[in-house]
């Protein structure tokens, strides 16, 4: 597979896990993610070796975006409503990415596998 169709998959790949944790429910929702892909093209077509990370990245690129617009994205699941929190991603740059909280020290799921958390 040369380094176009690496980067276009990995993109794919992205897009698609980002849309399922989301459960986009707006069309400025969607628009975030395609703003995230959009940005993250021209990085990983600058560093191909970097397509493996492009999911993790995409991820934090929305959850900063939704900082800035609705509150915090993915709430964590683990600590209740007493302190709601973000969930963060693991590793920052680096393959497999994973959704966990930083207060309780768990993994929740790969990023991916949320299944449409709310943002707060």
């Amino acid at each position: 597979m040369n380094d176009m169709a690496r980067t276009e998959q990995a993109l794919h790949t992205a897009r698609a896990a980002v849309l399922a944790d989301l459960g986009v429910r707006s069309a400025e929702e969607a628009d975030l993610v395609e703003d995230a892909v959009a940005g993250r093209r021209w990085w990983v077509e600058q560093w191909p070796e970097g397509a493996a990370y492009v999911t993790g990245l995409v991820a934090q690129d929305v959850q900063d975006a939704l900082l800035e617009r609705v509150g915090r994205w993915p709430l964590c699941p683990v600590c209740g409503d007493e302190d709601p929190h973000a969930l963060d991603v693991e590793p920052e740059l680096g393959e497999d990415p994973h959704w966990v909280c930083g207060k309780a020290g768990a993994v929740i799921a790969p990023v991916g596998s949320l299944g449409g958390t709310p943002a707060g």
